[in-house]
């Protein structure tokens, strides 16, 4: 285990859930949080996939707990929780980062669609934090982290329900913290720029669009997964104890500039 070189960032005797972890950004968030400390508890509706990630890490020598749901299935979700509760399993950090992308103009755009992409990125942050709440205000403490997107403030044509859920993400977050931090629950986002992911696969593939990238985003390049890592832990650290409501992105740049 890699020890924090500071307190405030070590996050030993926590445990983190982390939604969507068994591969991509959530599996690097899950990875970099146990680095710092945490007991993880990783999610993933394929049980198959959940459980190899789950061996890594366990290999790795971090202390792992599987949760396999669908974000979307909110039954699955409160029976999840309660599982966790009967195995004495508090979950002291929640990384909301479960999302799906669908690309389609909205003229085209069928409503099951729709609801699907807000159902998967949006409601399940919802469902899932308050059952993550419900459990947190009674121990009074807690640390909630939504991951948002560019498109949290920025609109791209085509991808109309996904700006939309991750603009709902950003009012979500400052929901939480409104209703919340008067618990000491801290919830914040992260707002990833265009990262290497399998969701980006076709774009990072199409030359025009990572052209496009690289020329409008400072740092010219794609940002990587475990480049979440350190805000992810400073989010979910006391380092951030006062930090509530707000969201950061990690993007190269590019929401800073014309």
């Amino acid at each position: 285990m890699i020890k924090a070189a500071s307190p405030f960032f070590d996050l030993t005797g926590r445990t983190a859930l982390v939604t969507g972890s068994s591969r991509g950004l959530g599996r690097a968030m899950a990875e970099g949080l146990a680095a710092a400390g945490a007991a993880i508890v990783l999610n993933g509706s394929n049980a198959g996939r959940l459980a190899e990630a789950a061996a890594e890490l366990r290999a790795a020598g971090h202390a792992v707990h599987e949760a396999g749901f669908d974000v979307t299935d909110e039954a699955g979700i409160v029976a999840a929780f309660e599982r966790l509760d009967a195995a004495g399993v508090a979950v002291d950090i929640l990384v909301n980062n479960a999302g799906i992308q669908f690309r389609k103009p909205m003229v085209e755009l069928a409503t099951a669609d729709w609801r699907r992409v807000i159902d998967t990125n949006l409601t399940s942050a919802f469902v899932i934090g308050r059952e993550a709440a419900r459990r947190m205000i009674p121990r009074g403490h807690g640390k909630i982290i939504n991951i948002g997107s560019l498109t949290s403030e920025l609109a791209r044509a085509t991808v109309a329900p996904y700006a939309v859920s991750k603009g709902g993400i950003k009012m979500l977050t400052q929901a939480m913290t409104a209703e919340w931090a008067g618990h000491n629950i801290q919830a914040n986002a992260i707002g990833p720029g265009y990262m290497l992911t399998d969701m980006n696969e076709a774009l990072i593939a199409n030359e025009a669009f990572d052209t496009w990238v690289k020329g409008r985003t400072p740092a010219r390049r794609w940002g990587r997964p475990d480049e979440l890592i350190g805000t992810a832990i400073y989010l979910a650290s006391s380092a951030s104890d006062y930090v509530s409501g707000q969201i950061i992105y990690v993007d190269g740049g590019m929401s800073s500039v014309l």
